[in-house]
């Protein structure tokens, strides 16, 4: 069939479409027919309702039915044979004066966009480089104590020190008047770990057990409890134990615990160092990626379809209120959230994937099967039991389909990076970790 398609701007187009009445009517009648064959109503047996009665109670909802199913073949049909990237659903409305016999309707929708992608050999890309040092694994050696220590009972008349753990009573008012939070007995916190605000850590900071002090403390603006942030509240703060901190040694008892299979010091700072390799380089391929999805869309030219861009805007906001509702906020799901808040993301979403799929397209970077099996299996590694992980991944069609995703994005750095100017950059692993992703 020839059909005529028509531009109104940019990315939206109109396709006219007709449909002849009697194909209608003819699938109208025979889904009522197979409708009275098991449709129960009040006075008749099964089966023996009055094709009458049965169109005049389900004639018309039958009909929109029918007429939904046949624009939308029609649509596609015509879709398909002018070759056209449909982005989003086509607005479908009836048009009058349609000739003897027929329906027509017209039919607007946006078509997805070309897309230009520049030279990318004038593109720059900053790269990223970091090693695990011996300090960085001296520190993940420390937490690995922190996180093993135990606690002794100073001497009576030991001050308190950073590090130790202390127990207390406390009571603050705002004005002479408790607050709601503001009082606690038996309270257990580590002294110079950020546990409280500072000017708590350092009023207990020096004091003995038995002891009691009251001081002012200021809630910062921005403080998590609402009705006391920004303002002074007066302490009165009693120690009642103070416990020393005792680490334990960095030997074979502490790799044993540990569950190194050597039990030796050397395979714990190896299987510390492994761990931080990994980490490094997951961190390092996120954040040079992000450098080249950046350097990609400064060399890309298109124009948005706004369905797209409508249809993502839709998921962050779903996404903004299930984390809201999931945070314990009530009435989660009415509440008023802009939708311009997500637009400009929305955007460089729906960008991004149009870009990425081009390149994609044209260049055969898809993923393909060894690299999923090498990509799940450096994911697994990390585990007790990879073998099981493995299975995980490869049981579940979404699962994998977010591998693949990874590793399309993984093609596409790598495409980028081969072509662009790159500017090689070495970070620290302190610098590296403080990142986000």
């Amino acid at each position: 069939m020839a059909v005529t398609v028509e531009t109104l701007e940019k990315l939206e187009r109109k396709i006219t479409l007709s449909l002849p009445v009697a194909s209608i009517q003819s699938e109208v009648d025979s889904r009522l027919k197979r409708l009275a064959r098991t449709v129960k109503m009040d006075g008749f047996r099964p089966g023996k309702v009055p094709m009458s009665v049965v169109a005049q109670r389900y004639g018309y909802s039958v009909q929109y039915e029918v007429l939904n199913d046949k624009v939308g073949e029609a649509f596609s049909l015509a879709a398909n044979e002018a070759n056209l990237r449909v982005a989003g659903q086509p607005r479908i409305t009836e048009k009058d004066g349609a000739p003897e016999g027929q329906v027509t309707f017209d039919a607007v929708f946006e078509v997805f966009p070309e897309v230009t992608i520049g030279d990318l050999s004038t593109a720059e890309v900053e790269k990223l480089s970091a090693e695990v040092t011996d300090s960085a694994i001296d520190k993940t050696v420390e937490i690995l104590r922190k996180q093993r220590r135990t606690f002794a009972q100073r001497a009576q008349g030991a001050a308190a020190e950073d590090g130790d753990r202390v127990t207390v009573d406390f009571e603050g008012k705002i004005d002479g008047e408790p607050f709601q939070g503001g009082k606690a007995e038996d309270f257990q916190f580590l002294v110079g770990e950020g546990q409280m605000l500072k000017e708590f850590e350092d009023a207990v900071r020096g004091m003995k057990s038995g002891e009691s002090k009251t001081f002012p403390l200021a809630f910062p603006e921005d403080y998590h409890g609402k009705d006391v942030a920004g303002k002074t509240a007066d302490f009165l703060v009693t120690v009642k134990k103070i416990e020393a901190a005792h680490l334990p040694e960095v030997n074979e008892q502490l790799a044993k615990s540990l569950g190194i299979a050597d039990g030796t010091v050397e395979g714990l700072r190896a299987d510390i160092k492994k761990n931080l390799e990994r980490e490094v380089k997951f961190r390092l391929l996120a954040r040079n990626k992000q450098a080249v999805m950046e350097a990609l869309l400064s060399k890309a030219e298109l124009e948005l379809p706004n369905a797209s861009v409508q249809a993502e805007v839709a998921r962050l906001l779903e996404a903004a209120r299930a984390d809201l509702k999931q945070r314990g906020i009530k009435d989660a799901d009415k509440a008023e959230i802009p939708e311009d808040v997500f637009r400009p993301q929305a955007e460089r979403r729906v960008r991004l994937g149009l870009v990425v799929a081009e390149l994609v397209r044209a260049n055969e970077l898809q993923a393909k099967p060894e690299q999923l099996k090498a990509h799940i299996d450096e994911l697994a590694a990390s585990y007790e039991k990879p073998e099981e992980v493995v299975r995980w991944y490869f049981g579940d069609r979404q699962r994998l389909a977010e591998v693949e995703a990874v590793v399309i994005e993984n093609n596409v750095a790598e495409f980028v990076l081969g072509k662009a100017k790159v500017n090689e950059k070495a970070v620290s692993f302190d610098e590296l970790m403080g990142q986000q992703g």
